[in-house]
């Protein structure tokens, strides 16, 4: 299913309380994010698997917001433990040959309010169609954070006493651990570029909660 199809089966979602939406919810909906996207995949009739994006031609993104679409948290976009040697080498791959931009180069973003404990209750806010090829001072900033978080992640290899990588920032965008505390179990990173383990735990590229607000600017919704 290409996006254009989808967006209107998207947007008939929205405003719609969960226990309408869907006719069953799972039990770990609140401790499993990643169940809110399987649901409306399967909602507009997408059946679940593992390529690399959701639809032939964007991805689609769920993210913890309040009544009006204000983010409450950062968005997961993709682990790079498989790519870490595209990220960490002397010359990093190009960005628009990445992994991220392939993830996000057409992103579908919908808010979902999960102020009320209980999840029958909660909803999609809105629909936000994000094409970096469109937005292109939008795709000039994801491509520079792209490039200082490479650079930053290097520099932790290189330079830190545990010649591990550690949380990079860009303006929009972020590289932190993944790994969960709870489930207690930890994925670690080997570089073959430096020939070693450069974490002991999972990492993964995050939007911060500046990109949600900056998508929503250009949409022309309000802000906090």
């Amino acid at each position: 299913m290409e996006v254009e199809a989808a967006l209107p089966l998207l947007e008939e979602c929205v405003g719609i309380s969960f226990g309408d939406l869907f006719a069953d919810l799972p039990k770990d909906l609140v401790t499993n994010k990643g169940n809110v996207g399987q649901l409306l995949l399967l909602k507009i009739g997408l059946k679940l698997d593992s390529d690399l994006k959701d639809f032939s031609n964007g991805e689609l993104k769920t993210n913890k917001s309040d009544r009006l679409g204000n983010p409450r948290e950062t968005m997961f976009i993709t682990q790079v433990s498989q790519q870490i040697d595209t990220l960490v080498s002397d010359k990093p791959l190009p960005f628009e040959e990445s992994n991220l931009f392939k993830k996000i180069e057409r992103l579908i973003y919908l808010p979902v309010c999960k102020d009320e404990e209980d999840r029958r209750d909660w909803f999609f806010v809105s629909v936000h169609d994000v094409d970096l090829n469109k937005h292109t001072q939008l795709k000039k900033t994801i491509e520079s954070d792209y490039y200082s978080i490479c650079e930053q992640l290097r520099e932790h290899i290189i330079e830190s006493d545990d010649g591990f990588i550690h949380t990079s920032n860009g303006e929009l965008i972020q590289i932190r651990s993944k790994d969960s505390k709870r489930k207690g179990v930890y994925n670690p990173i080997f570089s073959k570029h430096f020939n070693c383990f450069i974490s002991n735990k999972n990492h993964a590229f995050y939007f911060k909660k500046e990109f949600m607000n900056h998508v929503r600017k250009i949409d022309g919704e309000a802000t906090i």
